[in-house]
């Protein structure tokens, strides 16, 4: 089971949804997160379950990066929206970076996250697990 996290710009909110709905089985088993109105829009529209933190710009983007930043993220579908500047993009600059930095499998439009998805239903992504047990951590 994967911790996956799911994070969309007001724009991109709808694509977000339909691309869940689109893999809803794949989602299925695993452990899921987002931010605030991402996770109330895919949660209405599928059967899925999700844990949901606060809207983005409210902080939510900082507290799927602290589960990143302990290395308790597995997989993130951010969908961005490049041409609109966010008020907090100190805080999404920092989310990818704390990717990054613990080597976690970041989408940030369709084409990436379908990608990624297809290689978590084929079981691509089972090295995550290996990472999660053995990497050590800051205070190690």
């Amino acid at each position: 089971m994967m911790n996956i996290a799911f994070i969309a710009h007001d724009r991109k909110k709808e694509e977000m949804v339909n691309f869940v709905i689109a893999y809803e089985k794949v989602f299925e088993g695993h452990q899921l997160y987002s931010t605030g109105t991402t996770g109330m829009r895919i949660m209405e529209q599928t059967d899925l379950k999700i844990h949901r933190f606060m809207s983005g710009p409210l902080g939510g983007d900082q507290q799927i990066g602290a589960l990143v930043a302990k290395n308790e993220m597995d997989l993130i579908i951010f969908l961005r929206d490049p041409l609109m500047a966010q008020p907090h993009e100190p805080d999404i600059n920092a989310l990818l970076r704390l990717c990054d930095v613990q080597g976690i499998p970041l989408a940030t439009n369709v084409a990436t996250a379908e990608i990624l998805v297809k290689a978590l239903d084929r079981g691509d992504l089972a090295w995550r697990e290996l990472v999660d047990k053995y990497k050590p951590g800051i205070d190690q």
